[in-house]
């Protein structure tokens, strides 16, 4: 792994922000709180990803969201090494 949590080999292009389903989210703030580069910021209707070139995709906020209003869908492609 590298330093961003990532797998070496691992090609990310064009990432996918984590999505916030509105509907879902009590506005707990959890995600804001735990965010570990303060990405996410509570706005007047929900948490948003406020920086997103600050987001690094470690899906800390889906994981740790207790209504699981927070996905973070992504693909891996594997680069060979010939």
């Amino acid at each position: 792994m590298d330093r961003n949590g990532l797998l070496e080999g691992c090609i990310v292009e064009d990432w996918a922000l984590p999505e916030i389903d509105l509907a879902l989210c009590d506005r707990c703030g959890v995600c804001v709180e735990q965010c570990p580069v303060g990405a996410v910021e509570m706005g007047d209707y929900g948490p948003f990803v406020a920086r997103p070139d600050d987001c690094t995709y470690c899906a800390t906020c889906d994981a740790i969201c207790p209504q699981g209003a927070i996905t973070c869908a992504f693909e891996i492609a594997w680069q060979s090494r010939d």
